[in-house]
């Protein structure tokens, strides 16, 4: 939207865009003295809730009366079981009011917690979500950052005062931090039109799930996409496009974590979350942070009721004393337990090699796959063989290597 907009205008008109047209219903319109909207609407032609901060009062910042416009929506998203669109741009807390302001954030942060798992939660960040308010997209299955979306607990002034760094709005909580380092953010639109279109692409794909078509199916031929050398790195998203339905998929964090891919979209129409290991970047090895990333998506996947696919091209953990630091034991632990207890339908295909723990952790059987595939020629093992050879006959190559040397000399 265009930047010489009246803020006035900025709530409505993002309501209005998000929704189909001629269905938004005003549950809390516009009002002066209170930075909130909500309304009702359709997607697709689906139910769809969904509150806006008004930058026009204060900032959007958040008082009693804005956190009661978002309570109130999410009872109604509740009630209907239909997702919660949330567009947030707002200050942070109303300090007018006092220690009265911090109070709507807790009663904000409980509904959106007993949401979760029960109804779709999508937020878009169309401006500043600053202090508490930077925790409401936080809390939610999905974040979409806008070309001003700016996610920060503490802003450029505190932390300058504070520890004497000095940084902006953008760096301090844009699109590249949050998008490539610190992982809040699923998608980076590059306008807020586009930013727009992917909530609303998101949110029906969650909240309208449709019914599987097998003749909407075709087939893939896998070697045409695997390369000939079977150590040879490739790309892996031309696998993940040919397995979902064409102009359908919405790729989730592609910047943090880009060894493994985890990607939104319809399989013959069903929408399904797939998982790749990208051999591309690290080999598809996984690593602290790629597991973290797979865990979460597992269970939002798991919990949304949405089925998996996953495409396993994996040689191991990356080994290093970095990822042992970096936690690589914890959160890999968290891909485990997001597979062991998941309950919906999840098909495991082995496109090239699956080895030691990464095996395990890559949706296998062990861990209850619903089915487990593997393509010709694809190998599963406790490690590949060269290293199994240094390991099983270390002695006897010690040995052929001091007698070689010895006749060296």
């Amino acid at each position: 939207m265009s930047a010489v907009i009246d803020k006035k205008l900025l709530a409505p008109l993002r309501l209005t865009s998000l929704f189909d047209e001629g269905t938004l219903e005003y549950v809390a319109s516009q009002v002066d003295g209170i930075g909130a909207v909500s309304a009702t609407g359709k997607i697709n032609g689906r139910l769809v809730v969904a509150f806006a901060n008004d930058p026009s009062f204060q900032g959007g910042a958040l008082g009693a009366a804005e956190g009661a416009v978002i309570v109130d929506a999410y009872a109604i998203a509740m009630k209907e079981q239909c997702p919660i669109v949330g567009i947030w741009h707002s200050g942070g807390a109303r300090l007018q009011e006092g220690i009265g302001a911090l109070k709507p954030f807790g009663d904000i942060f409980r509904v959106m917690t007993h949401a979760s798992g029960k109804i779709p939660q999508v937020s878009v960040v169309l401006g500043p979500a600053a202090g508490g308010g930077a925790y409401g997209p936080a809390l939610t299955d999905i974040v979409i950052l806008g070309p001003e979306g700016r996610i920060f607990v503490t802003g450029p002034d505190v932390v300058r005062s504070v520890t004497g760094e000095d940084v902006d709005m953008l760096r301090l909580g844009g699109p590249e931090p949050h998008g490539r380092r610190s992982g809040v953010v699923h998608v980076v639109s590059l306008t807020e039109e586009q930013a727009m279109a992917d909530t609303r692409n998101i949110t029906d794909l969650l909240g309208n799930q449709g019914m599987l078509d097998t003749s909407k199916i075709s087939d893939i031929d896998m070697g045409a996409l695997l390369p000939a050398q079977n150590n040879r790195a490739y790309d892996a998203h031309p696998i993940v496009d040919s397995v979902i339905d064409a102009g359908t998929g919405i790729e989730l964090h592609p910047r943090w974590a880009p060894n493994i891919i985890t990607t939104l979209g319809r399989f013959g129409g069903r929408t399904v979350g797939v998982i790749a290991n990208n051999p591309l970047r690290l080999g598809g090895c996984l690593d602290a942070t790629s597991a973290e990333k797979s865990a979460r998506f597992v269970r939002m996947c798991d919990a949304l009721g949405v089925p998996m696919i996953v495409m396993v091209d994996v040689p191991g953990y990356l080994p290093g004393v970095g990822q042992e630091w970096d936690g690589v034991v914890r959160r890999g632990a968290k891909l485990l337990h997001a597979f062991a207890e998941c309950v919906v339908p999840r098909i495991t295909c082995v496109t090239r090699k699956s080895y030691g723990g990464a095996y395990i952790a890559m949706n296998s059987k062990a861990l209850g796959a619903t089915r487990v595939m593997a393509w010709d020629g694809a190998e599963v093992a406790v490690m590949g063989p060269l290293a199994a050879i240094r390991i099983l006959h270390r002695r006897r190559l010690a040995q052929n290597y001091g007698w070689r040397f010895a006749k060296m000399h």
